[in-house]
């Protein structure tokens, strides 16, 4: 299986299991609280391996600017989440933080693979 398809293959399954025991209005606190940290993990994924596979010394670059990137990303969207649309807090900031920790570890090792010069997917 793919990078990319064990971060959304797990996390879809997550937030249907949501869904299915806590109902529709926490469904939906779960996806918005998965999206952001699932389509980010994935597209740094892809930038990243796609730099390692053309020029792995460019990989730091790319890293750094993402890293940058991501910080204001992702504070932003947690303020249009939480106060512009007047989510509950709980279920998306414990659906934000959980996807966003286990998506970063997957990608991490799957970086570590990918350094270590074994096929990452």
């Amino acid at each position: 299986m793919t990078p990319v398809a064990w971060m959304v293959g797990p996390s879809l399954a997550v937030w249907l299991g949501a869904m299915a025991l806590f109902g529709v209005q926490t469904g939906v606190e779960v996806f918005l609280g998965m999206i952001a940290p699932l389509v980010v993990a994935v597209s740094s994924w892809v930038a990243i391996e796609r730099t390692y596979r053309r020029k792995p010394a460019g990989v730091t670059a790319i890293m750094m600017g993402g890293f940058a990137g991501k910080m204001v990303f992702f504070g932003a969207y947690v303020v249009v989440m939480l106060r512009g649309l007047s989510l509950r807090p709980v279920p998306f900031v414990v659906s934000f933080t959980g996807y966003f920790i286990a998506l970063y570890l997957v990608e991490a090792l799957y970086l570590k693979r990918l350094f270590a010069g074994t096929k990452a997917g």
